[in-house]
């Protein structure tokens, strides 16, 4: 379980450093006071350095970070070696790592430019008092748990022992309110707390990191100090950027598709793209408070960790790929899906049936069986296409604009894959592709294609489950039995054919429809008009197969910053293939 903790900063003496030990010490509490403000308003927190009030087991032998990122080794820069309390004052060694990316760090503090720590803390119980209308609490039982270098100080007393202990003064930063507002609504329902505890600190006009101070503090009170959440750090954000991309893609996504988010997400529906820009960029500890909408757009697009081209992109994906998958075409049902590793051919070996079991004389030798073998392939091809997102459309947080982009490009992938499906049944006049003995998908060998084109009926539809029933394995004799499952047909077919499949209460026994419930229909517009087709099961006995690159199945969405456009540009990709494997699960009548 994470632990809660608070930060405070102080400061080094470069003067100590040790060149051979890679050591310096540093003063990481003077006991200082500082001004914070919980649900029930200001008071002043005082950190007891009293020897029974604070705790440093945890401190001796904890790390030493950079601005306190916990969440990547590479945030490790040393070791705390010692550690005491004396004269009123925290007192730690700190010894470096010798990484070379460490190098440069130690480098700073060496030459005195990196001059400041934070402690990393959590308080385990408080003493209240009230004195002359101020509030003051005390913590007399208290861990601190790492050290950070931090590049601003909060206690200028820290730095020279033997000058008087100076009031720590919390910096707030400065920002929108509306755009705190909804920080601290935000906050208050990651902690399960109700919407009146957030207005609270909002008629106080509360900021970020005091609402994250009041959130723990009513977490603990309510749970009588047992309840741990998230962590919480005055001074910094708490807020993890990449939750807050995903939360946020999903309510602007939600406002394109009118889709219902989910309670995370709720909160962030009132944001359009610049306002989620610049949440974002408060996330990362950016002062934005006083930047236009373009600046902040700006800054949020050359931002090197990408927080906002990645929430575009996440916006992009809910609303492209819903679109793909609703314009999907009914033959996917006729094919199984497989992953290729790379673009080399897709080869399926076939293996065919055993026949029967021969009879064993006693003491008799048992004859190995032998099978018959087939190969069918095809290869995946790449498709592509690219839309833009004009600077002035992000600027004016034109959503619309980019929903319909998106939406389009989605189509546009289901339409491909459409297409190429669909060319198996309609090339070569709709004979279908070369199979691997040489002759057409649908071909008279192959008992599948009917001698001469007919209405679509009850007699012609016997004719087709007769000629599955009866086809053979690879042997040539053994029978598969293949039962049809699927009617395809284009749409000027799809009146009669649900006709003919129509559950209807026949007067007589020769009315009866002996095909009512047993076929499924599929319309496919791009099929050309007359014929019309009998699959079997594709897990059953598989006529057409499809692929994507395992490593990205469907169409998959990138976006960068234009540079010979003033605009976003999202290019989208789709790795596909699709081929003929068998012929035996399937039947084509021409039609009259």
């Amino acid at each position: 379980m994470p632990v809660d903790l608070l930060t405070r900063s102080a400061a080094i003496q470069p003067e100590s450093f040790d060149e051979a030990a890679r050591t310096v010490r540093v003063v990481w509490s003077t006991g200082a006071a500082v001004n914070r403000r919980d649900a029930q308003g200001p008071f002043s927190e005082v950190l007891s350095l009293a020897p029974d009030h604070v705790r440093l087991d945890h401190l001796r032998g904890a790390s030493v970070l950079d601005t306190h990122q916990q969440r990547d080794l590479r945030n490790v820069l040393g070791v705390v070696q010692e550690a005491g309390v004396e004269s009123g004052e925290g007192w730690a060694t700190i010894r470096f790592s010798t990484r070379a990316e460490v190098q440069p760090i130690v480098q700073d503090v060496r030459d005195g430019v990196i001059r400041h720590v934070s402690v990393g803390y959590s308080v385990d119980r408080w003493q209240d008092a009230v004195a002359n209308g101020t509030r003051t609490r005390t913590a007399v039982s208290w861990t601190p748990r790492e050290i950070s270098f931090v590049p601003l100080p909060a206690d200028p007393g820290a730095s020279v022992r033997s000058a008087p202990v100076a009031t720590e003064t919390q910096t707030v930063e400065t920002g929108n309110r509306a755009e705190i507002n909804q920080q601290i609504r935000s906050i208050a329902n990651v902690s399960g707390l109700d919407a009146a505890f957030a207005d609270a600190l909002i008629d106080q006009a509360a900021t970020v990191d005091q609402a994250r101070s009041a959130a723990f503090e009513e977490l603990v009170r309510r749970g009588g100090g047992t309840i741990q959440t998230q962590r919480i750090e005055v001074g910094q954000s708490n807020d993890d950027p990449a939750v807050l991309v995903t939360r946020m893609a999903e309510a602007l996504a939600a406002n394109l598709t009118g889709q219902t988010p989910s309670d995370a997400a709720r909160p962030y529906m009132g944001l359009g793209m610049a306002d989620s820009a610049r949440a974002l960029l408060a996330a990362r500890g950016e002062r934005v408070g006083s930047l236009s909408r373009e600046e902040v757009l700006t800054r949020a697009a050359a931002h090197t960790l990408s927080d906002f081209p990645n929430l575009l992109t996440g916006v992009g994906n809910r609303v492209l790929l819903p679109a793909y998958q609703a314009a999907q075409t009914p033959l996917r049902q006729l094919a199984r899906q497989r992953n290729a590793s790379d673009f080399r051919p897709v080869s399926l070996l076939r293996i065919g049936e055993f026949g029967k079991l021969k009879p064993v004389n006693e003491m008799g030798e048992i004859k190995a069986l032998t099978t018959g073998e087939a190969t069918e392939g095809y290869t995946l091809d790449t498709f592509g296409g690219m839309f833009a997102l004009s600077r002035k459309a992000i600027i004016n947080d034109d959503l619309g604009a980019f929903g319909q982009w998106a939406t389009m490009m989605g189509r546009a992938a289901a339409d491909t894959e459409a297409d190429q499906l669909v060319n198996l049944l309609i090339q070569s006049s709709g004979a279908g592709p070369v199979m691997g003995d040489g002759k057409r998908l649908f071909h008279a060998d192959h008992g599948n294609l009917a001698a001469t084109g007919g209405t679509l009926n009850v007699s012609t539809l016997s004719a087709a489950r007769l000629a599955m029933r009866t086809q053979k394995g690879l042997d040539g004799s053994s029978p598969i039995n293949v039962t049809p499952r699927f009617l395809l047909v284009a749409p000027d077919l799809e009146t009669l054919a649900e006709q003919i499949l129509a559950d209807l209460a026949a007067g007589t026994v020769a009315d009866q429809n002996p095909f009512s419930g047993k076929l499924t229909l599929l319309v496919e517009s791009r099929l050309p008009a007359g014929a019309w087709y009998v699959f079997a099961d594709p897990a059953v006995s598989t006529v057409f197969e499809y692929a994507y690159l395992s490593s990205a199945q469907g169409p998959q969405l990138a976006t960068r910053d234009g540079w010979d456009v003033l605009a976003r540009e999202f290019r989208v990709v789709l790795d596909f293939g699709c081929g003929a494997v068998d012929w035996r699960g399937a039947y084509r009548n021409a039609g009259a």
